[in-house]
């Protein structure tokens, strides 16, 4: 089993994560799904006005993507184009390849630099992995202790344009300074993209209920899962 799955699967006995769930799950089932609507709103609002050029951002924050066996899929391609793409517009001072990886196959981040390499990116650029997390929070609160000092100038974060929001959330709640690029020049929608907004809605949907819950009820032990 991938540290992945087991991942997940451990997610299903957190009972933070349950008491969580039953209040997301409450509040949409009261306001009728309006609330779920207005979260998917705000993920496809992201997605589609995400800019495609960092504005000032000092270090990037490149999300990995699962890649069972090493394969890289389209969306994990497109990411490492539009990487590629940054560094010949204006070379940012450093670039933190993010995601972990089973024990028996290379990490999303060793995959994202060997993308890189083979792309053209020279060897000695400055390029650092975080090889260890396993999701999204873990991506940036690694990331956040990798980059110590180096945290208080801006970042930019750049994954696929229906991951941003999810990024941009949690971003915001482990006080990165940040700006937003989109790895596909567009947004291009159809049946899966939709599905994968709406998986992406419920996500947040969850994290942001489940935050203002906790400060309503003054949990700092569920707080402190995303910090």
């Amino acid at each position: 089993m991938t540290t992945r799955a087991s991942h997940r699967i451990a997610l299903f006995g957190d009972r933070d994560l349950l008491h969580v769930a039953a209040v997301a799950a409450a509040a949409c089932t009261l306001s009728a799904g309006v609330v779920y609507l207005g979260y998917f709103v705000h993920v496809l609002r992201v997605a589609r006005r995400a800019p495609c050029r960092p504005e000032r951002g000092e270090c990037v924050l490149l999300f990995g993507k699962h890649a069972p066996g090493g394969r890289i899929d389209h969306d994990f391609e497109a990411r490492l184009d539009r990487a590629v793409s940054l560094w010949s517009e204006r070379p940012p001072r450093s670039v933190v390849l993010l995601g972990g990886g089973a024990a028996d196959q290379p990490s999303e981040a060793e995959l994202a630099r060997r993308g890189l390499l083979a792309r053209g990116i020279a060897a000695d650029a400055p390029i650092r992995l975080e090889a260890h997390s396993r999701d999204t929070l873990e991506n940036l609160r690694n990331a956040r202790e990798l980059l110590g000092e180096g945290m208080r100038a801006r970042v930019t974060l750049l994954s696929s344009r229906y991951h941003l929001a999810r990024c941009a959330w949690f971003a915001r709640e482990l006080g990165y300074d940040f700006e937003l690029c989109a790895a596909e020049p567009r947004l291009r929608l159809g049946p899966r993209m939709l599905l994968r907004l709406a998986g992406e809605a419920a996500y947040v949907c969850l994290s942001d209920v489940g935050a203002r819950w906790a400060r309503l009820i003054g949990s700092q032990r569920l707080l402190a899962r995303l910090r």
